[in-house]
């Protein structure tokens, strides 16, 4: 649609009123109100409408959270008011202690209690009602400007409805989900691992590249207004925060005495390993300002306020062996293995110890006693030797010289803390680099998980990728194998078939070429549309393309100068499979392209998912709401007020099996 400027400000506007209310619900109220592919649907309208009207820019556009700053030093800012730290107890007498001091001399206190988040204290600025800055807490006095990254962070509004000059702090934290995934991205490009969710999320606030600090999934809560003249109190002051937009945790609790406090730490240990985020424990403030005033500071912290601090689970345990794990880029991780103990809710016999150098500074020796914990609850760490318990028979781990899975000689590269096995034909990177093209997220090859490529590898079936594509040809000695039947056979056959016509960035996730997610595979198979037209870029027409740095775009280029990947690549051509980009959208003439649908009752044919990505490659618009612009209502059993609407309307609706017939 055209719009001339009247109507491209009205649609630029609305556009970002629909997107800002979205986001609130989603990562502030954790109440989705519009499905990711609309959402992404009315971003790129956005961006589209803003790149042809710059007159109409808006500091607080959604788009402006993309990350596309990067800068070559954070400025050093002081901070208006000391963001002081907490004096901390580890136990109820203590506790006690901190608020007896406070009854005697006023009876009648009530106490705000709340989680303490594991994270990266933060404060945020705003006036005339714009995010400003964001500055970290740095040592309390000056902290740093990390405005362009906290930008990302959805959930914190970029404007508010308040035109004064107000200042917010909180935590930014990273949440255990988002932990799990950046961790898993890291190990597949051959990185270090994050130790915690809380150090992960304070190497992402000081990317100087703030793209990458939109692609961590960071959030933040917010609890602390400094000088605040819109409360008398603490709690009310977070309710007029939420008021403005920003995420105050919900799990705080107005308590009028200290036993009440001491309940609520009670029930917050008990499900503490069932929250999404990390917590380390309780902070407690008197709730009233004007006694906060009274009771004052300190010379480095505030009387009115106490951290009560969970003391992380810990377990001894005996270490029984230490070992190396090759990953598909060669990467050799050394494990302790354990006797086995429970940890935070769960059994564990097993924790990684990254490398040579973190052995030595631990100094941990098979046979020795040592103390586990889960780092952020999830990851399970080796926190100490317990050294007066040796007997003198623990054995030093020395690290070894060779790949314990193919023999050939590892080293420890310029610069780096790990070492690498360099054979390309070590069995451990061979038998994961397959696993990794079958993947879900790479070819998708269902029936080929590492425990069956391992099996095939041994049984000398399958070596490369090019392999995967002989199996139809091994039909008798696959059906040797355990477990193994014709069924199964068959379907791997028939998975293996179906992946050669997947779009191009599947492909180019599934070679594993260091530094290509999946999101960079996407982005290079859109840019370049061939594998031809890949192979043949420069470092230069890859570096430039948004997203893709310099590192990466080297490693792409010396993993296509390799005259194996080369050949590698062609046979894999000469089997059939796609080497293309497939835009699924368009290029076709269907009943559904450019058409708004929206999907209501319950689907028996199909599930909700499988028939909005049906109509989504159909060119369509699925959509939540019923509207005049709406084209199609789909529906199954018990539909209700959204097809009534529909036929108010005299909007055009269909069945689940006439959808059917129609495909």
């Amino acid at each position: 649609m055209l719009y001339n400027h009247v109507m491209s400000k009205e649609r630029i506007e609305e556009l970002r009123r629909l997107l800002k209310e979205a986001s609130y619900q989603y990562y502030v109220l954790d109440n989705p109100s519009m499905l990711d592919s609309e959402y992404d649907m009315l971003f790129r309208e956005l961006e589209v409408l803003e790149e042809q009207h710059p007159e109409y820019d808006d500091p607080s556009s959604p788009t402006k959270r993309v990350g596309y700053e990067v800068v070559s030093a954070f400025e050093k800012v002081t901070h208006e008011k000391p963001m002081l730290s907490l004096g901390d107890v580890f136990d109820y007498e203590e506790l006690r202690q901190w608020s007896k001091k406070i009854t005697d001399q006023y009876p009648d206190i009530e106490y705000s209690a709340e989680y303490k988040i594991d994270g990266l204290a933060m404060s945020l600025i705003y006036q005339d009602g714009y995010l400003q800055r964001a500055v970290t807490r740095g040592d309390g006095i000056v902290g740093e400007d990390v405005t362009s990254n906290v930008k990302t962070i959805r959930s914190i509004p970029l404007s508010i409805p308040y035109k004064q000059r107000y200042e917010i702090r909180g935590e930014v934290y990273m949440p255990k989900s988002a932990f799990i995934k950046v961790n898993k991205e890291r190990i597949a490009r051959g990185e270090e691992e994050f130790a915690n969710p809380r150090n992960a999320a304070a190497g992402s606030i000081r990317q100087l590249d703030s793209r990458i600090a939109a692609s961590r999934g960071l959030d933040g809560f917010w609890y602390h207004v400094p000088d605040d003249v819109n409360a008398s109190d603490h709690l009310s002051s977070l309710s007029y925060a939420k008021q403005l937009g920003f995420k105050v945790n919900p799990n705080n609790r107005l308590c009028h005495s200290i036993d009440e406090v001491i309940d609520f730490i009670e029930d917050t240990a008990a499900k503490r390993n069932e929250l999404p985020y990390e917590i380390d424990g309780i902070v407690i403030k008197v709730n009233s300002y004007s006694l906060q005033k009274a009771l004052g500071f300190t010379s480095r912290i505030p009387k009115w306020a106490i951290a009560y601090k969970f003391r992380a689970e810990e377990a001894r345990t005996v270490v029984k062996d230490i070992f190396i794990t090759v990953g598909r880029t060669g990467k050799c991780t050394p494990n302790a293995h354990f006797e086995p103990v429970k940890v935070a809710g769960s059994t564990i016999s097993y924790a990684i110890l990254h490398n040579e150098d973190f052995i030595k500074e631990k100094d941990v020796r098979i046979g020795d006693t040592i103390i586990v914990h889960k780092a952020g609850d999830i990851i399970p760490e080796v926190v100490r030797v317990l050294k007066e318990n040796r007997t003198g028979k623990e054995i030093p781990y020395v690290f070894p010289d060779t790949c314990p899975d193919c023999g050939g000689k590892i080293y420890r590269l310029q610069g780096e803390a790990a070492h690498y096995c360099v054979n390309s034909d070590c069995p451990a990177k061979v038998i994961t680099g397959i696993s990794h093209f079958a993947s879900r997220d790479a070819m998708n090859i269902d029936g080929l998980g590492e425990k069956k490529v391992e099996a095939f590898y041994k049984a000398g079936i399958l070596t490369s990728f090019e392999d995967i594509y002989k199996l139809h040809n091994r039909h008798d000695e696959i059906l040797s194998l355990e477990k193994f039947g014709e069924k199964s056979y068959q379907n791997l056959i028939d998975a293996i078939e179906n992946s050669k016509k997947n779009s191009l960035e599947k492909l180019l996730f599934g070679l594993g070429i260091r530094q290509v997610g999946e999101k960079a595979a996407k982005i290079l198979a859109k840019r370049f549309k061939t594998m031809d037209n890949l192979i043949n870029a420069s470092v230069k027409d890859l570096s430039d393309i948004k997203d893709i740095g310099e590192i990466t775009a080297i490693g792409i280029v010396d993993f296509f100068k390799s005259e194996s990947n080369r050949n590698m690549i062609d046979i894999l051509k000469l089997f059939g499979v796609n080497m293309e980009y497939i835009d699924t959208a368009s290029n076709r003439i269907t009943p559904f392209m450019d058409k708004t649908v929206v999907l209501t009752g319950a689907l028996t044919i199909y599930t909700r998912d499988e028939a909005t990505a049906i109509l989504e490659n159909l060119g369509a618009h699925v959509s939540t709401s019923v509207s005049k612009k709406t084209d199609y209502v789909i529906y199954g059993e018990k539909a209700g007020s959204k097809l009534k609407k529909a036929n108010e309307l005299g909007i055009a609706t269909l069945t689940e099996e006439e959808f059917r017939n129609m495909l």
